[in-house]
């Protein structure tokens, strides 16, 4: 199959963007598998969330996020890319999520998790490459009361983010880890789930990703697109990069 051309790369972003998740007519994933895209569950333009209040940026150009923390391995890869499908290179991604438990590291005041002031688990930054994917290594995401199942991530270009969002799993998916691994053992259940969650709705479809595990090593594999609307270049990040230590 020849490449796509921009005009194509945008008529199956379009129509990606309007098709519910996970259903697609073969012909059209195979175009966006042509596109290079790393899944079909795309929007056009991720919507912009709310950032939470627990960032923090440590400067950790890390793909390895886990410091030893238990729960399912997750290997978790986002590309960015522009409305017509291009992959934007050399983009700063930043992940952080709370540990099979819900806490968060580097919270003073995180309740029965205690204080994490000084620790860094579950946070890292990754550049995107040539094919605008950011990879990370971490554990899927526990819970705490008030909040679905979610992982938070920023992107940057230049010195100033253009995008604060956040990752969501199907329910299936989340049943199924949580029943079959003991690291998310807890004695309350959940008591907010992806249907009830305000920031869930607002993000919308396209903001769940496409989780697949791979057998037999019991590792999970998470892939989103993140379409974003480049507004600057990306010269701030080797001043970043200078003075992340």
């Amino acid at each position: 199959m020849p490449p796509l051309s921009t005009l194509d790369r945008r008529t199956v972003l379009k129509a990606l963007s309007l098709a519910p998740l996970a259903v697609l007519p073969s012909g059209l994933a195979a175009r966006a598998e042509t596109a290079g895209l790393i899944t079909t569950d795309v929007c056009l333009l991720q919507k912009e969330v709310t950032e939470g209040p627990f960032y923090i940026d440590p400067h950790l150009l890390r793909s390895d996020i886990t410091e030893g923390k238990p729960g399912l391995p997750l290997q978790l890869r986002l590309q960015v890319v522009t409305a017509d499908c291009a992959p934007v290179v050399g983009a700063r991604v930043d992940v952080w999520h709370c540990d099979a438990t819900g806490v968060y590291s580097g919270v003073q005041n995180m309740g029965a998790g205690g204080d994490t002031t000084g620790q860094n688990f579950l946070r890292g930054t990754q550049m995107t490459d040539v094919a605008g994917v950011a990879s990370f290594q971490t554990v899927f995401p526990g819970w705490y009361r008030g909040r679905t199942t979610h992982i938070h991530y920023k992107v940057f270009l230049d010195q100033r983010s253009v995008l604060t969002s956040q990752i969501f799993f199907d329910e299936a998916v989340i049943a199924e880890i949580y029943a079959e691994h003991s690291a998310y053992a807890r004695r309350d259940k959940r008591d907010v789930m992806n249907v009830d969650d305000g920031i869930a709705a607002d993000a919308g479809a396209g903001a769940y990703a496409r989780v697949r595990m791979t057998a037999p090593d019991g590792v999970a594999e998470a892939a989103l697109v993140v379409g974003v609307s480049p507004e600057a270049g990306a010269s701030g990040l080797l001043d970043w990069l200078l003075n992340k230590a």
